[in-house]
């Protein structure tokens, strides 16, 4: 990664407050490779000036398992040496939308870690998500699946059609409990309850 021009805030650790801090840029001069940043900083916290050298952090290439619909394919993605990952960051790997699910580093399963750090990523691809769907008619409950964007939202009320049935949402389940009114995307939805609407003519 190379500075391609002078930022106007960094954040950096502030050497008065102890810890990282959105700091300002006064003023600043780019090294020759492009690469360091010689640079006079104010905290945005403290107000306390200081002068920083930075320099951009290398790049390294990370192994990630991505699954989808019962199926993995191993991948690379570049990040900075330094930069933090956790689960459930989201990732465009390849031409999909990944979300991250777990992180090994030094053999053991970890919530985050620095990129540099990481021996492996597991995700899983989430264009699309397998909604679980129960539908009612009278007698019998039936089961069915359709596959939505994560961000698609589903309200109760809601009609729809699954198969040749036209439905409506009763209620949905989300792994925090039954939501009776409202709506949730796709990626929270655990089984949507529905009921057959029955026919009418005139």
């Amino acid at each position: 990664m190379i500075f391609m021009a002078i930022p106007n805030s960094l954040y950096l650790n502030c050497p008065n407050c102890g810890e990282k801090r959105l700091h300002e840029v006064l003023r600043g001069r780019i090294g020759k490779g492009g690469d360091v940043l010689e640079t006079t900083v104010k905290c945005q916290e403290c107000a306390h000036v200081h002068t920083m050298v930075v320099r951009e952090p290398k790049s390294v290439k990370v192994p990630i398992i991505v699954s989808e619909l019962g199926q993995s394919k191993r991948f690379e993605f570049e990040f900075g040496e330094d930069e933090m990952v956790s689960v459930d960051d989201e990732l465009f790997v390849e031409d999909a939308n990944v979300v991250i699910t777990s992180i090994e580093k030094e053999g053991a399963r970890v919530g985050e870690a620095t990129a540099g750090e990481i021996s492996t990523i597991w995700g899983k691809r989430f264009d699309k998500v397998r909604v679980k769907i129960s539908v009612n008619k009278t007698s019998k409950t039936l089961a069915a699946e359709i596959f939505a964007l994560p961000d698609e939202e589903f309200y109760v009320g809601d009609t729809f059609t699954v198969g040749k049935d036209d439905v409506v949402i009763h209620y949905i389940k989300t792994k925090e409990g039954m939501v009776r009114n409202g709506g949730v995307p796709a990626r929270d939805i655990v089984r949507i309850y529905t009921k057959c609407m029955r026919a009418t003519y005139k």
